[in-house]
């Protein structure tokens, strides 16, 4: 029988116990770079092709239909493909330490040149719904060499952004366009020599660049080590000043190795494939994991998720493709229960999971309780290359907690000062920092100055989430000590918009949060205090962002006008309590059609020793015979929120 886990050279052919804390310590008595049957990404993507070279290693479908034909790459056809295009980077004068940009959408080529990239140089996939100004600042940190970018294309910008930040880019040697129409200044498949100063920077086909190259051999003759630089993800929220995480080749192997272990990935098992490749859980912890591990990718379209006939046909997708394991962010779970089976047949799913942001316990009951699935719930970040903890499926599913350690990994729960120091372990069940360290954690972001609150101690990252880590080591995430707004897993960094709040005339203080939401985790919603004398309407403060952030996902949904600010003793603004003003402004509005038949119903949210955060309903003189409506209700409306709830009768 084929070992399990084509990664792992321990192994035999049945998955080892995982089932408590003393097994996986005998699975990490071997160090981890013996167990590993690859220590870089190529040759990770190498042993998962030679499983069954002629086996699909991606279909892509065109517009997230069942009844679509894919393009269907082979193992062997894509790992000839991304050697070709390391090949061809090579020949453009990428070499180990230089960073390869591209901006794409989930096209083969943009897989190519993501694990292309790492094996010519280091990889850096950007968000292409970036604003060109964004964009040019990644890019310069990154000290780009080579732009791929999608050509003019219709319905898309990206070549348009591109052109625009050409000029600040002096690292620039050259672009490699992924299809559209013809481009001025397209130079012939030949690569070579640097850009003389002042001279436009020559453009090459992507695919007749590649076609030049051989496929069974890096021409540069490369033995990539475990500890070099493998790419750099761009973190911190999409108006924030953006950070670059320096992923080694081990960081990311490790994810790979990770994921096949706690998902049991086959060789041959497919996975409905929707997140970008800018976003570690799609480029390693989807991705790598299974192409490593001889499985294949159903990409859903070309633009993922975010194609509305993704969700749509999610169930006949299932049933059309029969993957094992339901993966995604919460908004991607969310919305596939929200879609009717109507009849499919997906009993090939045998257990569902997620993470990137909080997965409400309602929700994670339903696939529990409802479709038979259990919900194993990540955690992990950009710094940790993605997941660090988890459920295990051989041990006690508790809904709401973030599972735990996965093998190889530590988490601790630490009390740090307000600069950042750290001042000793928090207790069982006492909320404090979460703190992370293992093989999968980074060394630190490519720029120093992003380093300074990083780690709480050498080697233990600081997540700037909140938990506690309870009797049997499960952790449980409560809040966020950073202000990141998390809005369907993207990060938004309220500083900015609060910036622009406070250019307006009328406005004294200004402070965004994220209010709960059922679907998207998180929306943004600001506070302000107006001048004294002055005044300004919501409505007119909202047009005021909007006409000013390029960021739509960062504009706030809502403006409430407050007096006064709430203030901590050193005269910054307390965010929490407006965290806990919006979760009771939209728990009320949710419950406000409630059948109380003369009784009285209040809401309130506030901190709570266990959960973090939590929204209290109290009820008073309510009919008996409302009670029930009243409590479906509650369980309906307010379980989705990510915050949780409590009803108190009196």
């Amino acid at each position: 029988m084929t070992r399990p886990h084509l990664l792992d050279r321990h192994f035999g052919p049945d998955w080892p116990d995982t089932s408590s804390v003393e097994a996986v310590r005998a699975i990490e008595t071997v160090p981890l770079t013996e167990r590993l049957a690859a220590l870089s990404t190529y040759e990770a993507l190498r042993v998962g092709a030679a499983h069954n070279p002629q086996a699909p290693a991606i279909h892509l479908l065109p517009n997230a239909d069942p009844a679509d034909t894919p393009i269907t790459l082979t193992h062997a056809q894509f790992f000839a493909g991304v050697t070709r295009t390391a090949n061809a980077l090579h020949a453009l004068g990428v070499r180990p330490g230089d960073a390869v940009s591209f901006l794409l959408p989930l096209v083969p080529q943009a897989f190519m040149t993501l694990y292309g990239a790492e094996a010519a140089g280091i990889a850096n996939p950007v968000n292409p719904l970036l604003e060109p100004y964004q964009l040019a600042e990644i890019l310069r940190a990154a000290e780009t060499k080579v732009i791929v970018a999608l050509g003019p294309v219709p319905g898309t910008d990206i070549w348009e952004k591109v052109q625009k930040i050409l000029g600040d880019l002096p690292q620039l040697s050259a672009i490699v366009v992924v299809g559209g129409a013809a481009v001025a200044n397209a130079q012939p498949a030949q690569a070579g020599a640097a850009r003389a100063p002042g001279a436009p920077v020559p453009i090459y086909d992507f695919d007749a660049l590649i076609a030049a190259q051989p496929g069974d051999r890096l021409v540069s003759g490369r033995v990539i080590g475990p500890d070099e630089v493998a790419a750099y993800f761009h973190t911190g929220g999409t108006t924030g000043t953006p950070k670059l995480v320096r992923h080694t080749h081990l960081n990311q192997v490790t994810q790979a190795w990770v994921i096949g272990l706690m998902l049991h990935v086959h060789p041959g098992e497919s996975v409905l494939f929707g997140l970008p490749l800018f976003h570690v859980g799609g480029a390693l912890t989807q991705a790598l994991a299974f192409l490593s591990c001889g499985g294949h990718l159903v990409v859903v379209s070309p633009a993922g998720w975010r194609n509305p006939a993704a969700a749509r046909n999610v169930w006949k997708l299932v049933e059309r493709w029969r993957p094992v394991n339901m993966v995604g962010v919460p908004t991607v779970l969310v919305a596939a229960l929200t879609i009717p089976v109507d009849g499919a047949d997906i009993s090939s799913l045998k257990r569902a999971a997620g993470g990137g942001s909080a997965i409400p316990v309602a929700v994670a009951r339903q696939y529990t309780e409802q479709m038979k699935l259990p919900m194993l719930e990540v955690y992990g970040m950009t710094e940790t290359a993605s997941v660090h903890t988890m459920s295990y499926m051989d041990r006690e599913l508790r809904l709401g907690a973030v599972g735990q350690p996965v093998p190889y990994a530590r988490v601790r729960v630490v009390k740090i000062d307000s600069d950042g120091r750290y001042l000793g372990e928090c207790a069982t069940n006492e909320i404090g920092v979460v703190a992370m360290a293992g093989p999968g954690v980074f060394s630190g972001y490519l720029s120093d100055k992003h380093n300074q609150d990083a780690f709480v101690e050498p080697g233990w990252v600081n997540s700037g989430d909140l938990g506690r880590l309870d009797e049997q080591g499960y952790l449980w995430i409560t809040g966020r000590a950073k202000d990141l707004v998390i809005r369907g897993g993207h990060n938004i960094d309220p500083q900015p918009i609060e910036e622009i709040l406070y250019t307006h005339p009328a406005v004294e203080l200004a402070a965004m949060v994220g209010r709960p939401d059922g679907y998207a985790g998180e929306l943004p919603v600001a506070y302000v205090q107006l001048k004294p004398g002055q005044s300004a309407e919501p409505a007119d403060l909202i047009d005021f962002v909007r006409e000013r952030t390029p960021e739509r996902a960062a504009v706030p949904v809502a403006i409430h006008l407050i007096h006064p600010m709430p203030l901590t003793g050193v005269g910054k603004v307390f965010k929490p309590a407006l965290r806990w003003d919006a979760a009771q402004r939209v728990a009320s509005q949710l419950l406000a059609d409630a059948p109380l038949g003369g009784g009285r119903l209040e809401v309130e949210a506030g901190a709570h020793p266990v959960h973090g955060s939590l929204i209290t309903v109290r009820l008073q003189g309510v009919a008996a015979e409302h009670r029930a409506e009243i409590e479906r209700m509650a369980r309906e409306r307010l379980g989705p929120l990510t915050m949780r709830h409590e009803l108190i009768w009196l």
